[in-house]
């Protein structure tokens, strides 16, 4: 027996209690939309627009903490700050923002930001000279802002990068370089040793993102949607 939707016909098939029970695919009744809710929706719609663009760039995806690296990514994306976009279209958007996890995992994070060395942009971390273990990569995560035909998006790429292509300054390693100063482009380096990882996120200078996380954002986004419960205007912060 067929157990669950038949869309097309409008109904459910399933069995309770050995009871085969038939009814409509189709509920009637009007979504909750209050703006607490909206705000919530926003943060997954963002979450999942941003999983896709890393699932797209990235053959390499490492988030281990929790049964899929779907539901890894999701949670943790799900603390980033909430962009307002309207319904419709926009929907695909996604943002650089600082935060970004691209690893979850078990091995110590590589804390890592963004500076100068000899007047030199670079990314600087607090890995030691001398501290690899052994099989120990690293992994480096890049991420750029780009806006194409008005719709803002997150590409993420992913390069093993060799430990003689970094420097040493005052005994921890960085990435020096003048890529490293622009403010559309983002940055995390992960350790990995065999299937383990150390859990990462993006370090920017971009941003971009902060017209979309303001009062009249939210405005926009709000009125794009006729069904808001909760329709008068209240700060989510």
């Amino acid at each position: 027996m067929f157990i669950g939707s038949l869309r097309k016909m409008g109904i459910s098939v399933y069995v309770r209690q050995g009871q085969t029970i038939v009814r409509s695919a189709h509920s009637h009744e009007k979504r909750s939309n209050t703006l607490p809710q909206f705000v919530q929706r926003q943060k997954m719609r963002h979450a999942v627009a941003l999983w896709k663009m890393l699932r797209f760039g990235c053959e390499t995806i490492m988030f281990t903490q929790r049964k899929t690296n779907y539901q890894n990514f999701t949670s943790l994306a799900n603390r980033l700050p909430v962009v307002f976009v309207p319904d419709g279209v926009m929907g695909q958007a996604s943002f650089l923002m600082p935060g970004i996890p691209v690893s979850d995992g078990t091995l110590q994070t590589i804390k890592q930001r963004l500076g100068e060395i000899d007047g030199v942009p670079a990314l600087q971390t607090d890995l030691k000279k001398g501290s690899r273990a052994s099989h120990e990569k690293l992994l480096l995560y890049d991420a750029i802002q780009t806006i194409d035909d008005d719709m803002p998006r997150v590409r993420f790429s992913v390069h093993e990068v060799s430990w003689n292509e970094m420097t040493v300054v005052d005994g921890h390693y960085a990435l020096v370089g003048d890529e490293f100063a622009d403010e559309m482009k983002g940055w995390a380096l992960v350790r990995v040793i065999n299937d383990r990882c150390s859990p990462q996120s993006i370090v920017t200078r971009c941003t971009y993102y902060e017209r979309f996380t303001t009062e009249e954002a939210l405005q926009k986004a709000t009125n794009s949607l006729r069904d808001l419960t909760d329709n008068h205007f209240l700060s989510p912060r």
